[in-house]
C-alpha cells in the first residue's frame, strides 16, 4: 500500500506541530519585556563608571533567570557591566550598573551605551544558554561626577 507524498508530508507536519505546541508551554519566554538606557552616565574621580536606565519584564521561564548587562563603548574600548538582579513582575523599574575605576578606562565625553535584558536558561546548576530578550543602544555623554 503506497502513501501519497502529500499525505505523508501533512502527517509529518502535524506531528511536528503537536510536539512543538505541547513542549513549549512550560518553557516559553514571555516577551513582555523592555530595557532602556538613560543619558545620565557618570565617571567619578577615581574612575568608577555608573550607567543606568529602566526595565520591565515578566517572570523568566521555570528553567531560567533574568539579568541586565550594560556595555559602554568609547574610543575603541569596550566594557560590559552586570547590573543588579532584575525583579520581573511587570513593573517598570530603574537599573544601575557600576564598575570600579581601577580596571576601567572610561573618560568624560561621548560614548555608546547598550543595555540588554537577558534570560539565562540552566541545565542543573550550569548555564545552558543566554538569550537577549530586549535591547536599547544610545549615544550618551559621560560626565564627571
Amino acid at each position: 500500500m503506497r502513501v501519497p507524498a502529500r499525505r505523508m508530508a501533512l502527517a509529518a507536519l502535524s506531528a511536528l506541530a503537536a510536539i512543538t505546541l505541547s513542549g513549549t508551554t512550560a518553557a516559553a519566554t514571555v516577551f513582555q519585556q523592555a530595557v532602556s538606557v538613560h543619558h545620565d552616565a557618570h565617571v567619578a574621580g577615581d574612575g568608577t563608571v555608573t550607567l543606568s536606565g529602566t526595565y520591565h519584564c515578566e517572570q523568566a521561564s521555570p528553567a531560567g533567570a533574568m539579568q541586565i548587562r550594560a556595555t559602554v563603548e568609547q574610543e575603541g574600548g569596550r566594557l560590559s557591566i552586570g547590573a543588579e538582579q532584575p525583579v520581573c513582575d511587570g513593573t517598570e523599574r530603574r537599573w544601575v550598573a557600576t564598575a570600579p575605576g581601577r580596571w576601567v578606562d572610561v573618560r568624560p565625553g561621548r560614548a555608546v551605551v547598550t543595555a540588554e535584558l537577558q534570560e539565562i536558561r540552566f541545565s542543573g546548576l550550569m548555564p545552558k544558554s543566554v538569550t537577549t530578550v530586549a535591547q536599547d543602544r544610545q549615544d550618551v555623554e559621560i560626565r564627571r561626577h
